[in-house]
C-alpha cells in the first residue's frame, strides 16, 4: 500500500484545503468532504492527504498545528505550511535536500515508485499531489516556470509602391485648337464643309429672274 498520498484530481485537494482556511471544523471526515462537492466516491483520498500533511489526526479531528497554520494571512501562509510539507515527505527531503522543491515530475514519479513500489500510474498521481502542496507552500518547479518570450521583430517601414500611372495623352485647352481657313488648301485637304442653303422663289417670277439667282450662287458660292 502506497504510504504517500494519490488522487486523480489533485485540485480537489488543494480546494479542500481553501474552504478549512475559511473554517475549520473540529472534525472533517469524508461526509465534510461530500457537502463541500469534492471528489466524487474519492472523499476518502482526500481525508488522507489530509491526515498525512498533519491537519488532522486518524480520528479526523482537526490537529492544533493544523488549525494555526491554516487561519494565517496569505502572506504567512505558505513558510508556514511549507514546514508541513517538509515534515510530511521527510523521507524525499533526507535524500534530495532542497532539490526536492524543484524536482520534475517524471523524477518525482520515479522517486515515489521506488519507494512505495507502485505502478507508473499512482507514481504520477502521487508526484501530481506533492506538486500542488509545493505549490501551496509557495515553491514553483521549473516545469511551471515559462520560458521567456523572444522579444518580437520589429516591422520595418513597409512603403507602398506608387501604383503605375496611366500614360493620358496631353488634352489641349480649348483656345488651342488650330483653326483652319475655309480657302486655304490644307483647310480644305483636313476638312470637309457641307453649306446647304435653301432659296425660296418667287411665285410670279420669270424665267429670267430664276437664271439670274442661280448665277449669282455659282458665281459667289463656288471656289
Amino acid at each position: 500500500m502506497a504510504s504517500h498520498p494519490y488522487i486523480s484530481g489533485p485540485g480537489n485537494i488543494s480546494q479542500m484545503i481553501a474552504y478549512l482556511r475559511k473554517n475549520f471544523p473540529a472534525t472533517v471526515t469524508s461526509e465534510t468532504v461530500k457537502k463541500f462537492g469534492l471528489a466524487s466516491n474519492n472523499e476518502s483520498y482526500v481525508i488522507n492527504a489530509l491526515q498525512f500533511l498533519g491537519l488532522i489526526d486518524e480520528a479526523g479531528k482537526r490537529t492544533t498545528e493544523g488549525h494555526d497554520i491554516l487561519v494565517l494571512s496569505d502572506d504567512k501562509f505558505p513558510a508556514a505550511f511549507e514546514g508541513l510539507v517538509k515534515k510530511a515527505y521527510s523521507d524525499l527531503f533526507e535524500i534530495r535536500g532542497e532539490d526536492a522543491w524543484t524536482m520534475s515530475k517524471s523524477e518525482l514519479t520515479g522517486y515515489f515508485r521506488t519507494t512505495d513500489k507502485t505502478s507508473e500510474v499512482i507514481g504520477a498521481r502521487q508526484a501530481s499531489v506533492f506538486q500542488m502542496f509545493r505549490s501551496l507552500a509557495g515553491h514553483e518547479s521549473a516545469e511551471g516556470k515559462s520560458a521567456p518570450k523572444s522579444p518580437a521583430k520589429p516591422r520595418g517601414n513597409r512603403t507602398k509602391a506608387a501604383p503605375p500611372q496611366s500614360k493620358a495623352k496631353p488634352v489641349e485647352p480649348d483656345g488651342a485648337k488650330m483653326k483652319v481657313g475655309l480657302g486655304s488648301s490644307e483647310g480644305r485637304k483636313d476638312m470637309a464643309l457641307t453649306v446647304r442653303i435653301e432659296i425660296n422663289l418667287p411665285a410670279n417670277g420669270s424665267k429670267e429672274t430664276y437664271d439670274n439667282i442661280f448665277k449669282s450662287i455659282r458665281a459667289n458660292l463656288y471656289v
